[in-house]
């Protein structure tokens, strides 16, 4: 038994990656045959599933340690897979821990196919170790950031910058009507999309909503419920901080109409600020992480970056005000969050964002990227 093509995604940020390449891929070449792990996106996109990737969805590094027993067997029964469908190109979807440490042991077990991965993993943080590892096992990276192609730039491997998917996702989106209060200012939260996300970063912001309702009669709130799995974890927590019939909970389907009619918000740390950026939606950005994980990041990893907010990040200036850690406290996310509602900081800040859009551009990095991974296919 052979395939085409075999891509695999771990978590729930790829599998909208995927969703696009594969409608892609389908467009430009109808007759493939694509196996791979993927999520409900790529399923119902055509994709033969071998294992579903909520299999791979754990957070921190704590929760990855306990998770290694499971991990590991599901990395074995994968590359078993691959080994015995003998794709003619893999294709790795971001997930850099396990993605290259099985294109690693793909090539150590004679497989002949193609290698590519799609988002580079974060080697302008940490782990530059894994731009030779990289360069020895792939024949392609794709990458969705426009500076992360110079780190290869003394390596044989092939590297294009294909833009960012998200540009088209949002260009694409067809907004539907939604009953948000008219003629009123919105202030929406994004919590997270993680059971430990939403209990570590919603009840801090929620409580400092209630002295932005003090100062702000006028301001209403919305919630942004990303996964309805959590729905009674956000209602609970909404409850016992008294928000309970005084918020709106808005479902994930409607998440890009929240962000349009947002004046401002507090998110969680993730895909999610980019995607508020490209809507222009001054935000502070918010990351609760246990001692632990903190101790680990910093002073095993040294991961210590000017930024660590993707929009911060790509533009190289502070875009966005973020609280991470210790720095994530009720008084320091009030006065940020306050700063934005009203005022000079809240201009420069929507100007910043028009300016990222720019550099951004407007290209379809699904597209792009379904073009090189035939170009391997064939």
């Amino acid at each position: 038994m052979s395939c085409d093509l075999f891509i695999f995604v771990g978590e729930k940020s790829a599998d909208l990656h995927g969703e696009k390449i594969l409608e892609a891929l389908k467009q430009l070449s109808p007759k493939l045959s694509i196996f791979g792990v993927g999520g409900p996106k790529m399923r119902a996109a055509g994709l033969n599933c071998v294992l579903p990737m909520e299999e791979f969805q754990v957070m921190g590094f704590v929760d990855v340690f306990l998770a290694l027993p499971k991990l590991m067997r599901q990395f074995y029964f994968v590359a078993d897979q691959i080994l015995t469908l003998k794709p003619k190109t893999v294709l790795f979807i971001d997930y850099p821990g396990f993605n290259l440490r099985m294109a690693k042991h793909l090539r150590k077990k004679g497989f002949q196919g193609r290698l590519c991965h799609y988002i580079c993993p974060s080697v302008w943080a940490w782990g530059k170790k894994r731009i030779p590892l990289m360069a020895k096992h792939l024949d392609l990276l794709l990458t969705i950031l426009p500076f992360e192609k110079n780190y290869f730039a003394d390596t044989g491997l092939r590297v294009e910058y294909v833009g960012h998917p998200l540009v088209q996702r949002i260009k694409d989106h067809t907004y539907l009507p939604f009953p948000f209060p008219q003629d009123k200012k919105i202030l929406a939260i994004f919590p997270g999309s993680r059971r430990k996300e939403l209990e570590r970063n919603l009840a801090l912001q929620l409580q400092v909503c209630s002295r932005l309702k003090y100062d702000n009669p006028e301001l209403v709130f919305a919630l942004s419920v990303s996964d309805e799995k959590y729905r009674p974890l956000i209602e609970e927590i909404v409850e016992k901080q008294g928000w309970k019939d005084k918020l709106q909970l808005v479902p994930q389907d409607r998440t890009y109409e929240l962000m349009r009619a947002a004046h401002a918000a507090i998110a969680k740390s993730g895909t999610v600020t980019l995607e508020l950026a490209l809507h222009e939606v001054p935000t502070v950005v918010t990351y609760a992480i246990s001692a632990l994980d903190l101790f680990i990041a910093r002073d095993l990893l040294k991961i210590r970056l000017p930024f660590y907010c993707l929009v911060n990040i790509i533009a190289n200036s502070e875009v966005f005000p973020e609280l991470f850690g210790p720095n994530f406290t009720e008084k320091n996310l009030y006065q940020k969050i306050s700063s934005l509602i009203e005022g000079t900081e809240r201009k420069i800040c929507k100007a910043s964002c028009q300016a990222l859009k720019e550099q951004l551009g407007n290209g379809n990095a699904s597209r792009e990227a379904a073009k090189y991974v035939l170009q391997l296919i064939s």
